[in-house]
């Protein structure tokens, strides 16, 4: 257990991403509202304009921001930019804890300095797997080595958990506490929310069903990214009960193939990626969700909205396991059988709908910081989240 501090919990929150952001925010707010805490936040910039987006609805304003995003950056731009800069800021604030998240380079890297600069680490969403390192990349590795490096593992569902006692973590060092995620939505998922977007508004209530899509994980860009994007025209052009929102990666890679595929056709909207607050809500106004994502098989639960997941495998087996999430692949015919079966069996449609959600309750962060004073002895230890149904 590490020293109990005579001031307030020095605690260095670190991320880069909109992902990143989002599930944190309820985390920092929470630390900034507690006098338990003094908090420090820490951005890399790894995403720009989309982190920036989420900082701006939550109201977070970083104390340090290393902006490190170059055109058409690589990982290791990435990792060591981040590295450089993290390390020079811990040096600085000399925290007693710093906090990463999930999967993303920041979460590898702002363990990794802090780890060299002797500074416990707290993870938030330790534990996920697919237990292939490839898949999804180059997540699944980072995320490993963020759980390696840390000293306290905040493990969102008991699955979590258990991976993480098979690799050898102690017992005591895992909280089980929801996934934040659920959190963020449950504070900006409203009835009557105004979209700020042009078109948005419009969209959620046109009478053809919504179909949402978010697809730009690396391992499928090229023939798998179009094998989708053509599954989608499939659709857009035999049905006329539905309209596509396709929110199109800034990554040119993504860009190219999809809007190549996908431009001009009737019933397909293709648009940048949306300000959360808009992205939560529309998510919540959709009939189903086709993506390669990790973040959208927690929410969409919490929403009562099926996913179709385009991989092949998950790290978030808990919805697969609970009814709420099918993984489809991207193989063109499965996919589009699959969206034809939700759309037309109503049965089907109720089963996946009605799953119950394995996440959260809208107290993750809460569990997170009675974590942290646990673990500097300033409270008792926090009851694992344990999910209903």
């Amino acid at each position: 257990m590490p020293d109990k501090p005579a001031a307030p919990i020095k605690v260095l929150s670190c991320f880069g991403t909109r992902p990143e952001a989002t599930k944190m925010a309820p985390v920092v707010r929470g630390l900034a509202a507690d006098p338990a805490f003094e908090s420090v936040l820490a951005v890399t910039g790894q995403h720009r304009e989309m982190l920036d987006q989420v900082l701006d609805h939550f109201g977070l304003k970083p104390d340090h921001d290393l902006n490190i995003m170059v055109p058409r950056q690589t990982l290791g731009h990435i990792v060591t930019a981040a590295l450089r800069g993290l390390e020079d800021i811990i040096s600085e604030e000399r925290p007693d804890l710093v906090l990463v998240h999930g999967d993303a380079h920041t979460s590898f890297v702002g363990a990794l300095a802090a780890f060299y600069h002797k500074v416990p680490v707290g993870h938030v969403e330790a534990g996920l797997r697919t237990h292939d390192k490839w898949l999804p990349y180059p997540e699944e590795m980072n995320r490993i080595l963020a759980d390696d490096l840390s000293d306290s593992l905040y493990a969102p569902t008991a699955t979590s958990r258990a991976n993480l006692l098979t690799e050898g973590k102690r017992p005591e060092d895992i909280y089980v506490t929801g996934n934040t995620a659920i959190d963020a939505l449950s504070w900006t998922v409203r009835p009557g929310h105004r979209f700020e977007r042009a078109g948005l508004e419009t969209l959620a209530k046109r009478p053809e069903r919504l179909i949402v899509v978010e697809c730009h994980r690396r391992e499928n860009l090229g023939l798998p990214l179009e094998q989708i994007a053509l599954a989608l025209r499939d659709l857009a052009r035999a049905r006329h009960d539905i309209v596509i929102f396709f929110s199109v990666h800034k990554n040119p890679d993504v860009q190219e193939p999809v809007r190549r595929i996908l431009g001009g056709e009737e019933r397909v909207v293709l648009d940048d990626p949306v300000d959360y607050a808009d992205w939560a809500n529309l998510l919540d106004a959709a009939h189903l969700i086709v993506t390669d994502s990790g973040g959208l098989q927690e929410e969409a639960p919490f929403l009562g909205t099926p996913v179709l997941l385009c991989r092949d495998q998950t790290e978030r087996p808990e919805a697969v396991e609970a009814g709420t999430v099918r993984i489809v692949g991207t193989d063109r015919r499965r996919i589009v059988e699959s969206v034809d079966e939700l759309l037309d069996d109503v049965a089907a449609y109720a089963a996946m709908s009605e799953a119950p959600n394995p996440y959260g309750d809208g107290r993750a962060a809460e569990r997170i910081l009675a974590a942290i004073k646990h673990r500097f002895g300033l409270g008792p230890r926090p009851a694992d989240f344990v999910p209903r149904g």
